[in-house]
């Protein structure tokens, strides 16, 4: 049996998720410098200009992933209106999530200015976010977190991956006069 063909196959059928070199060893029955061995040949192969997919270790877990260098054509697909799968709505949600998680619904729709409980149930849907357990505030709200999947779809290794908000310097309550105005009045 053609083992290379046999680990092809378990890294397309596990897809997003990935799987652990440990899991690979039980399911191959091999050890683990072997398994080692058929992941770099198969890395290699996909290393060939014709080739769109490549092997990536994201998180602890082997997986299919795009190639990096045809990003330009996957930009395209996103910023176009027909394919475009995230909206607006959507971005500013994960992007609060991402930046502060975990979060509960009522955090989020503070920050948004507007009601998140819709567009988080089509974000768990689509498996971008994921309920990570009970916040202590009253009526025990569920915390929400992102998951490997919007790790994969942005490129990210890690949630520290993100890039950096700028800072923002806040006055203090006590520094802001509400008796004077930004705007001079012209005389």
């Amino acid at each position: 049996m053609n083992l290379l063909g046999v680990l092809e196959g378990i890294l397309f059928v596990v897809g997003d998720e990935g799987i652990t070199l440990n899991a690979l060893t039980d399911i191959l029955e091999i050890d683990p410098e072997e398994v080692k061995k058929l992941l770099l040949e198969l890395k290699r192969s996909y290393e060939n200009d014709n080739r769109g997919i490549r092997i990536s270790y994201l998180g602890d877990a082997f997986k299919l992933t795009t190639k990096k260098e045809h990003k330009m054509y996957y930009q395209k697909l996103i910023e176009n209106p027909e394919s475009n799968m995230l909206s607006q709505a959507a971005l500013e949600t994960l992007a609060i999530i991402a930046y502060n998680q975990p979060i509960t619904r009522v955090e989020v729709d503070e920050i948004r200015g507007i009601s998140s409980s819709h567009m988080i149930r089509k974000l768990v849907a689509k498996n971008f976010l994921k309920e990570v357990g009970k916040s202590t505030l009253p009526g025990r709200p569920n915390l929400y977190a992102t998951t490997s999947d919007f790790l994969d779809f942005f490129g990210l290794a890690s949630i520290s991956d993100l890039p950096k908000l700028p800072e923002i310097k806040k006055q203090k309550e006590e520094d802001q006069d509400l008796f004077t105005s930004i705007y001079k009045e012209e005389q």
